[in-house]
């Protein structure tokens, strides 16, 4: 950075420290007015406290001439500045300038309660209700082409919250099946985003780690005397500290039979016992299962999907992989399953959308250094082409866009061919996918 950047920069900062301590004695003498009219507030409501005992000791003295100078003279008027003071403050909440409260609410005990328990804030408020009905439009902004899979999670999730589902067992539980790269992670971490406001409330645990008998111990803890008997398990200690959860169990179909025992516990109870003794409950949690059974046979028939046909593909491919599932998983643990999801490969039109949410995040990593970015409709294309591989769906993609996009922009921004408040354009020049200064 040249001697002129550096001193265009330090003076933006002295400016903008200048407005912020600006800001702060705004905010400050707003701070000291509300808490002049809160502590006032106190003040008379002790004082109103203190005269309606004066008036009943005078009352059973029978000195109703004092009587009737405090109830109608002195309670009148401090009753009547309470209320001016009330009015000022309910002005300042509707107006959104208040910052100090009075009282504390239900969204304030709601805020302390959820540090204490890890259950999120929007469980325990009445917002819950509207958020649930709007569960699918959102799961399908950010999960692209799976219809049926987020309509048969959705529906699970308002089920269960309408009080309908088996309150016993856990929220909902699935099998996805279905090529790499379609989203069956990304429905999970959505899902936890969305319901328990937060990604990382999604526990993921690879069951290529339990191909052992003597591995699966690890889940609910290991025995006493045992190395890690102090740490708890693996997924029980995860569940006990999160109870409000999407646990994520990837690649099923490589866990050890015994795996399937713990599970059947889980998905009947709705409970499950670790290793010193503490029953952890999953009523709160939504477990998925995701597989990669039949892959070969998944790569073997995206040629056929193309055109008319993918419709009798797609159902004659579903119907071979539950097969092979039940060669896989044990006719009991199946039955107890909510529903075993196929997610479908991913179309070209599925890809441009999966373009705009990717450039998206692009945008706003750009945006952090003050660098504007804007994308043509023939890009867009281009990139869902270049992207597009049935067998891997929209992973390729990611690294197509990282490779011709995320490192254009940094080689530009290092180079100082593009400054901060200038503008980037992604578009075409022929056959090839340009990344260059200028603006929409």
């Amino acid at each position: 950075m040249s001697t002129v950047d550096t001193k265009q920069r330090l003076e933006e900062i002295e400016k903008q420290l200048a407005n912020l301590i600006e800001e702060q004695t705004v905010i400050k003498v707003k701070w000291e007015s509300e808490k002049e009219l809160v502590q006032s507030s106190r003040s008379l409501k002790s004082q109103l406290e203190e005269l309606r005992v004066q008036a009943e000791e005078f009352e059973r003295q029978g000195d109703y001439g004092k009587v009737a100078e405090i109830r109608y003279g002195k309670i009148v008027a401090i009753e009547r500045e309470l209320e001016g003071n009330r009015l000022k403050i309910e002005e300042k909440k509707s107006s959104g300038t208040l910052i100090m409260k009075e009282e504390i609410d239900a969204e304030d005990i709601a805020d302390i309660v959820s540090k204490w328990t890890g259950i999120p804030l929007s469980k325990m408020l009445q917002s819950e209700r509207q958020k649930l009905l709007l569960i699918e439009d959102e799961l399908h902004k950010r999960v692209i082409g799976q219809e049926e899979a987020v309509t048969a999670v959705s529906d699970a999730v308002k089920r269960s919250r309408a009080g309908m589902g088996d309150d016993k067992r856990p929220i909902g539980s699935f099998i996805f099946l279905g090529p790499t790269g379609v989203g069956k992670t990304e429905l999970a971490r959505t899902l936890a985003d969305y319901l328990f406001d937060d990604e990382d409330a999604m526990i993921r645990i690879d069951m290529s780690e339990y191909m052992e008998s003597h591995n699966v111990s690890r889940l609910v803890g290991a025995p006493p005397g045992y190395v890690g008997y102090e740490e708890g398990g693996q997924l029980t200690e995860a569940v006990r500290r999160k109870p409000f959860s999407v646990v994520l169990l990837d690649e099923i179909e490589k866990a050890h039979p015994d795996v399937f025992n713990i599970l059947l516990q889980i998905l009947d109870d709705g409970r499950l016992t670790d290793s010193k003794g503490r029953t952890v409950n999953f009523k709160n949690t939504i477990i998925i299962m995701t597989s990669n059974i039949g892959a070969q046979l998944i790569q073997s028939e995206m040629e056929r999907l193309e055109g008319a046909n993918r419709e009798s593909v797609l159902s004659s491919l579903q119907e071979k992989l539950f097969q092979l599932l039940k060669q896989k998983v044990r006719p009991e643990f199946l039955n107890r399953i909510d529903e075993v999801i196929l997610f479908t490969p991913l179309t070209r039109d599925d890809l441009k959308k999966i373009v705009l949410i990717q450039f998206d995040h692009i945008k706003e990593a750009a945006l952090r250094q003050r660098i504007t970015l804007s994308i043509s409709e023939a890009a867009i294309v281009w990139l869902s082409d270049a992207g597009f591989d049935p067998a891997f769906g929209a992973r390729p993609l990611k690294r197509v866009m990282q490779r011709k996009i995320t490192n254009k922009i940094s080689e530009l921004i290092l180079s100082g061919k593009v400054q901060e408040g200038e503008g980037v354009v992604v578009d075409m020049s022929g056959s090839e996918l340009i990344v260059v200064k200028g603006s929409a």
